[in-house]
């Protein structure tokens, strides 16, 4: 072999690893990426399930604009498509940050049941803040156990 052909070797296998390398910490920064996401949309659904929560406990005043916005934050906030969030590979211990368990993927069918059930309840609660207090009250038992359901099966504990 020649000078040239071992520098051409050297290089072209520089590139390659350089290049697996660049793909590999991309993918992580993705991946992080995704779940800085999620967690911000769950960081919706609390807030706005709190503003809710603590006018169904009178904690602060009812005050029907609130609540419809409120309402209607955290049904859009259950609604956004989680195919970009919810990522493969994206489960707690493997991404920084990251809560939820294996099973959100290994069981996708139960997982997809509870969202579906978070959904459910968001919606009610947004028919329930165009009423008043004691419906916000009344649909504050499903939305509170959507959210339980899906924790107890599909949130780690904190990092």
């Amino acid at each position: 072999m020649r000078i040239s052909d071992v520098t051409l070797t050297a290089t072209l296998t520089f590139a390659v690893l350089a290049t697996t390398a660049f793909a590999a910490a991309h993918s992580d920064k993705a991946l992080k990426s995704a779940v800085d996401a999620r967690r911000a949309q769950m960081q919706l659904i609390s807030y706005n399930t709190g503003v809710l929560g603590d006018m169904a406990k009178g904690d602060i005043p009812f005050d029907t604009a609130t609540a419809r916005a409120a309402a209607a934050n955290l049904n859009a906030a259950a609604r956004l498509d989680r195919s970009l969030t919810w990522v493969a590979g994206t489960e707690q211990g493997r991404v920084e940050g990251a809560r939820a368990k294996p099973a959100v993927w290994t069981d996708a069918a139960g997982f997809e049941a509870k969202f579906t059930a978070l959904q459910t309840a968001a919606a009610a609660m947004e028919t329930a803040a165009g009423a008043d207090l004691a419906a916000i009250q009344a649909a504050m038992e499903d939305l509170g156990g959507a959210c339980k359901a899906c924790h107890d099966d599909y949130r780690g504990p904190k990092n």
